[in-house]
């Protein structure tokens, strides 16, 4: 089963953005922590694309597909934003103290870190983000 919805490019539209997903998730029947993992990730990406990829809110849209399948939840979220790298990120070194740590990669590395699976890919339409969480 697939749920499509978009969203205003604004940090207002977090919340709603997370009910959506926290809703696939538990139909999905992924467990409080997943669904919690799922909820931090997409909106950790999500505040990425308002910042970064929009530079500011009220720029774009966010296109959210929620994909709930026999083993878990797959998230696609599509931006028209600037194009994203992750290559280009630094790698967070999580033994260094935080004040010493560098700006930037976090996002990324946190949802690397909860996620199963995580993909950026810049098409010639945006950006896609996919994610899955397996139960």
């Amino acid at each position: 089963m697939r749920r499509n919805k978009k969203f205003p490019g604004r940090f207002e539209s977090l919340e709603t953005i997370s009910r959506f997903v926290r809703q696939a998730a538990e139909d999905a029947g992924l467990d409080e922590m997943s669904v919690y993992s799922v909820e931090l990730a997409v909106d950790e990406a999500c505040s990425n694309i308002i910042e970064h990829a929009y530079g500011a809110e009220g720029k774009g849209e966010i296109d959210c597909s929620c994909i709930i399948e026999n083993d878990g939840l797959t998230i696609v979220i599509k931006d028209k934003g600037n194009p994203f790298d992750p290559d280009a990120v630094p790698e967070v070194n999580t033994q260094q103290p935080l004040e010493d740590r560098k700006p930037g990669g976090a996002g990324v590395f946190l949802m690397r870190k909860v996620m199963d699976m995580v993909r950026f890919e810049f098409t010639p339409e945006g950006n896609v983000l996919t994610m899955k969480k397996k139960k």
